[in-house]
C-alpha cells in the first residue's frame, strides 16, 4: 500500500450547512459550490475523538472509563496572506458568521488517471487571525475550523 505527502492537498470552503442530528454522508455535501482556499502551508489535523467518562468502583477499586460524546478537535489552518484569494476571503466572512460552512480537502493522491481521496465535514470558522512574525517570515493567515460533525472520507479510486 503506497504512502502519500501532505504537499499538493487543497481546502474549499462551502456555503452555509446545518448541522443534523445524524452522521453526514456524502450526498449531504451534493451541490455545493466550493471556492479553494489558496497559499496553504498547513492543514492541522482532522477526526474525532471520545471524551472519557469515568468511573470509581468502590468494591472493585478501579477506575472504569467509558466512551462519552464524539468531539473533533479544531482543524488549525494556515496560509500566506493572499488579499485577492476568494477562499481566504470566504474564511474571513465566515468567521464574522455563527454558522456552520461546508469544507472539503482534497488530497494528491489520485492514481494515473483516477480520483483523488477527499474529506467532507461541517465547521464554524472559530477564528480568522493574522500573524506576522519576523522579518524573514511570510505573512499568515491562521484560520481554526471549530469541527461540528463526522468526517466523510472518500478513498482514492482507479480510473473505470
Amino acid at each position: 500500500m503506497p504512502i502519500f505527502a501532505t504537499g499538493g492537498a487543497k481546502l474549499y470552503i462551502g456555503g452555509v450547512l446545518s448541522d443534523k442530528s445524524s452522521d453526514f454522508v456524502l450526498i449531504d455535501f451534493a451541490g455545493e459550490t466550493w471556492t479553494e482556499i489558496t497559499s496553504l502551508e498547513s492543514l492541522g489535523t482532522l477526526g474525532d475523538q471520545a471524551n472519557e467518562v469515568t468511573f470509581d468502583s468502590l468494591g472493585e477499586n478501579r477506575t472504569k472509563r467509558l466512551k462519552g460524546t464524539r468531539n473533533a478537535a479544531p482543524m488549525e489552518v494556515v496560509a500566506g496572506i493572499d488579499y485577492a484569494d476568494e477562499g481566504q476571503q470566504a474564511v474571513i466572512a465566515a468567521e464574522k458568521t455563527p454558522h456552520d460552512y461546508a469544507f472539503k480537502v482534497e488530497f494528491n493522491d489520485a492514481p494515473e488517471g483516477g480520483t483523488p481521496s477527499e474529506r467532507y465535514f461541517i465547521a464554524k470558522v472559530g477564528s480568522a487571525s493574522e500573524a506576522y512574525d519576523t522579518a524573514n517570515s511570510v505573512m499568515k493567515l491562521n484560520a481554526s475550523l471549530w469541527v461540528n460533525s463526522n468526517t466523510v472520507r472518500v478513498d482514492a479510486a482507479e480510473a473505470p
